[in-house]
């Protein structure tokens, strides 16, 4: 009994997000995900991989050990371990660990480990829909009702950027121009806005074909902000109109620029 009910404690602080434990550990979560990718991102550029070889290698090993301890905590805890690990997250939170190992057989491979960018995604689970105060202005309301759905967009687009600028470093390498994580990733930005300067050009089979869905992604994704933010203008000029009432007949559903009911005639309020 005392092992089950320590089992749950542990479950209630790793997969809730309902206790001021479990929001903590999410938190320290990401943040140890985003250091870790820092450091990958980093050893990737040859000045700071030969001036800090050592560090970089160390603190790589360090966040590999605490996610494979991590990793194994999940399992130990859940109450279905095996439908954990056959979940998304829970074959992210492996695959974000392995590339780590099979690099002491396939030297390179652990640049894959940028996959663990993947993880942030858990960040969702802890954020709250803002509260917004009330405005006067219906665009700056649209944009600031709009904003959770800007963020999660273009923070799929920036993971989207990230792992497909380090494919294709994996995949082309500095022998074809691609010399780094960071230069491979500028390459994946102007290739999936569309602009494509040219400097930077994949030359083997595998590259041509990743360019190539890079920029068809990028043709896919250019109308989704505006999408975003005429569908919220629109919510909240309807919204708007709704609180337009007339005194008279209680008609609601005025023009924002109405001086007068539609229905009755009946002068409406000064209304924001």
């Amino acid at each position: 009994m005392a092992t089950f009910t320590q089992r749950q404690k542990i479950y209630q602080v790793i997969f809730g997000t309902s206790t001021r434990a479990g929001q903590n550990f999410d938190i320290a979560l990401i943040i140890a995900i985003l250091s870790s990718e820092a450091i990958l991102i980093l050893s990737s550029v040859s000045a700071v991989e030969t001036r800090f070889p050592d560090t970089l290698l160390y603190a790589e090993w360090l966040f590999t050990i605490l996610f494979t301890i991590e990793y194994i905590t999940r399992l130990y805890c859940s109450p279905k371990p095996v439908a954990y690990a056959r979940s998304f997250y829970g074959i992210i939170d492996l695959l974000a660990i392995i590339p780590a190992y099979v690099a002491f057989f396939i030297p390179g491979s652990n640049y894959l480990l940028i996959i663990r960018l993947i993880r942030v995604l858990r960040i969702f689970r802890i954020l709250k829909l803002a509260r917004y105060l009330r405005d006067s202005n219906i665009l700056l309301r649209s944009l600031r009702q709009a904003q959770r759905k800007i963020f999660v967009f273009f923070s799929s687009v920036l993971i989207l950027v990230i792992v497909f600028g380090s494919l294709m470093f994996v995949i082309e390498g500095p022998d074809n121009g691609f010399t780094s994580i960071p230069q491979s990733i500028y390459w994946a930005i102007v290739t999936i806005t569309t602009v494509g300067y040219g400097d930077m050009i994949p030359h083997t089979f595998m590259g041509k074909a990743l360019a190539s869905l890079t920029m068809l992604l990028g043709y896919s994704i250019l109308a989704v902000p505006t999408g975003i933010i005429t569908a919220e203008l629109s919510q909240e000029m309807k919204t708007h109109r709704e609180f337009i009432r007339c005194p008279n007949c209680a008609t609601s559903g005025h023009e924002t620029d109405a001086e007068y009911c539609k229905k009755c005639g009946t002068r409406l309020p000064e209304h924001l």
